[in-house]
């Protein structure tokens, strides 16, 4: 695919949300923050086991709206209401990439938007094939 130097999904810019899911840049791709919400942006119901999933799913489709798999990303960066939700992460982080998986950080935060307990953002670099 030929991409130009800088894209993204403009149809997802709005103003509630004034910037993309993905943004490319040549062969750098930074994917703001995915929460566990569904395709009408409502968060899917059952807390973490039900949006944490959910959550790696919505990377995966901001992945790909500018090119980018998740054999990309080589880094991600977890933001969690409730740290002892780190073991269920790491369950669903083994299931969602392969080895070698990239390097990730774990946050703890007072809170995150619509009240979710799980956001995932990444960093990726599109390698020529």
């Amino acid at each position: 695919m030929d991409f130009p130097s800088n894209t993204y999904t403009v149809s997802l810019v709005s103003n509630e949300h004034p910037y993309p899911p993905a943004f490319r840049s040549g062969d750098l791709v930074s994917v703001s923050g995915r929460l566990g919400v569904s395709e009408t942006g409502e968060l899917v119901p059952g807390g973490f086991d039900a949006e944490c999933p959910r959550a790696f799913a919505n990377l995966d489709a901001a992945l790909r709206s500018v090119g980018a798999t998740r054999a990309d990303v080589v880094k991600v960066v977890v933001y969690l209401t409730d740290i002892a939700d780190r073991d269920g992460l790491n369950r669903v982080y083994e299931e969602f990439f392969a080895e070698p998986r990239p390097a990730r950080t774990c946050v703890g935060v007072a809170s995150l938007p619509y009240g979710g307990v799980v956001e995932v953002e990444a960093l990726a670099r599109v390698r020529d094939v």
